[in-house]
């Protein structure tokens, strides 16, 4: 008989399901349903918040998970920023036990690194009428976003109007918050279901004090810290490592969408407009213009052997691609100049040259995008180097001179050293030895990175995946192709590397 498993998804102050990233469609690809609401005083003007009281808001999310609960017979929990705290207030006081509860950067206390001194003098202005509902307190730099692409896509935003996240909430606002800290960490100890917190180790908001608080007083609680984002983790550098951990904490395997999304074909006016649009952004580095031009679930197939050559399987892992491009070549990376683009029956194909410049060497890029359009969106894009040795032999020497930078010192450091960089006979030796690691480690290992070392040793020996998927019936089957097929088009060299990387990773565990 079939089980149901759903998830109650819940978003932080001021904000909407954008604080959450692309968690919806990760849970969705493993079968979880989710759920999520408007808090009250959201979805409208900051000036809607000033009556809102923290009782609103637990009652709303409570009447939502009433709702919910009893249709499925595994219900997990989760919330970012104040949509935590939400959470594990929620799971306190329901007694919460048909699933688990996930809490995404928990501001149990407030006390960042950017939270200004004077910030205790809040409490003082609480007393005093009128001023909490009239005082603002503004959204600005760095936006908890520490990549500075995304954070630029996030400012663009603020300054078109959308309305994805409010600029300013009301000071009586943040008292609520401070109301609703409170009763978690009166409550967090009746937390009776396994509790997982991801939080930021340079969270500008909350330090990692809230993390420990959490992982201290609730009955069964981990964490994991992250070491490469600010508050916004869901949608900052380590947005991968978030959604994996999550996955793996709720038991589940990552796969791609099994889903088929009918495509309705662009007019010639329409992708002569996104690809005039894709041109003037790409000049001028305006990035923030660019992505919007992609479908949600665009590839790009970035061909080459490179840490950087591999298939990206939506916006998000773009926005990746783009963010290694300025961050390896130390915001040298530019696009100079394109050709005039040659439009066909079969799509696009537009001449790119690029250059970048890093630790002394110059790379002057020329090669082929061969785009695809869709339902008003770019949604393919190959890139075809002219010279891909070339473009091989800089970003992998750029990328090892990055991992030696960040190596820790002392005799260990050779060890540590990024695997994805190693090549030929070195390459060789080194996988050989992971495999052997592999075997001789004693512990379980979760489904999901047996799955993962699976499919990046049959992506190294055989490339990408042959042969039709399972059936329903077989979910062992399913999942071993999902997991092979999630690596189409990486780079025999580039998996076998990061299964060096994760072997030793976990030998090292």
């Amino acid at each position: 008989m079939s089980t149901r498993t759903g998830a109650l998804l819940i978003h932080g102050l001021g904000g909407t399901q954008f604080d959450l990233g692309s968690m919806h469609r990760h849970l969705k690809r493993c079968g979880i349903e989710t759920h999520s609401l408007t808090l009250p005083g959201h979805g409208a003007t900051p000036e809607a918040l000033v009556s809102v009281r923290a009782e609103d808001w637990i009652d709303a999310v409570t009447d939502k998970y009433r709702e919910l609960v009893g249709q499925y017979d595994t219900f997990h929990v989760m919330g970012m920023c104040m949509g935590a705290l939400l959470a594990a207030a929620l799971c306190a006081r329901e007694g919460h036990s048909k699933g688990r509860l996930v809490t995404l950067a928990p501001p149990i206390y407030i006390d960042g690194w950017s939270t200004p001194w004077w910030r205790f003098a809040r409490y003082v202005v609480y007393c005093l009428p009128l001023l909490p509902a009239r005082m603002k307190i503004e959204e600005g730099e760095p936006y908890g976003i520490k990549n500075a692409l995304v954070r630029n896509i996030v400012k663009a935003k603020f300054e078109r109007g959308d309305n994805f996240h409010y600029r300013w909430v009301p000071l009586a606002c943040i008292r609520e918050v401070d109301r609703l800290r409170r009763w978690v960490m009166r409550d967090s100890s009746q937390i009776q279901c396994p509790t997982l917190v991801v939080h930021a180790r340079e969270d500008e908001l909350t330090s990692l004090k809230s993390a420990e608080f959490i992982r201290r007083t609730a009955g069964d609680a981990r964490v994991v810290v992250l070491e490469n984002s600010y508050h916004m983790i869901c949608v900052d550098n380590d947005r991968e490592q978030v959604a994996s951990s999550v996955l793996d904490f709720l038991g589940v395997a990552r796969r791609e969408s099994a889903v088929s999304v009918a495509v309705e074909p662009c007019s010639p006016d329409e992708i002569h407009s996104l690809v005039e649009r894709f041109v003037e952004g790409m000049r001028a580095q305006r990035y923030e213009d660019v992505f919007p031009l992609f479908a949600a679930d665009v590839r790009w197939d970035q061909r080459g052997s490179n840490p950087l050559a591999r298939v990206y399987a939506d916006r998000n892992a773009l926005i990746d691609l783009f963010s290694q491009f300025v961050t390896l070549s130390a915001n040298t990376f530019a696009v100079t100049g394109f050709a005039e683009p040659s439009f066909g029956p079969d799509g696009v194909h537009l001449a790119i040259r690029s250059e970048a410049s890093a630790d002394g060497a110059k790379l002057v890029a020329n090669g082929t995008l061969e785009m695809g359009f869709g339902n008003h969106r770019i949604r393919t894009v190959t890139y075809i180097a002219d010279h891909p040795a070339d473009e091989d032999a800089f970003w992998c020497a750029v990328a090892r001179a990055a991992s030696n930078a960040s190596a820790p010192a002392g005799p260990h450091r050779e060890h540590d050293r990024i695997a994805s960089l190693m090549t030929g006979a070195a390459l060789d030796s080194a996988f050989k030895q992971a495999i052997a690691q592999v075997g001789i480690i004693r512990r379980p290992l979760t489904p999901s990175v047996m799955l993962r070392l699976r499919g990046l040793y049959k992506q190294a020996l055989e490339g990408d995946v042959s042969g039709d998927r399972p059936g329903v019936t077989d979910v062992i089957g399913r999942a071993k192709y999902d997991a092979w097929a999630g690596l189409r088009g990486t780079a025999r060299e580039f998996a076998m590397n990061e299964y060096v990387t994760l072997a030793r990773k976990l030998a090292a565990e």
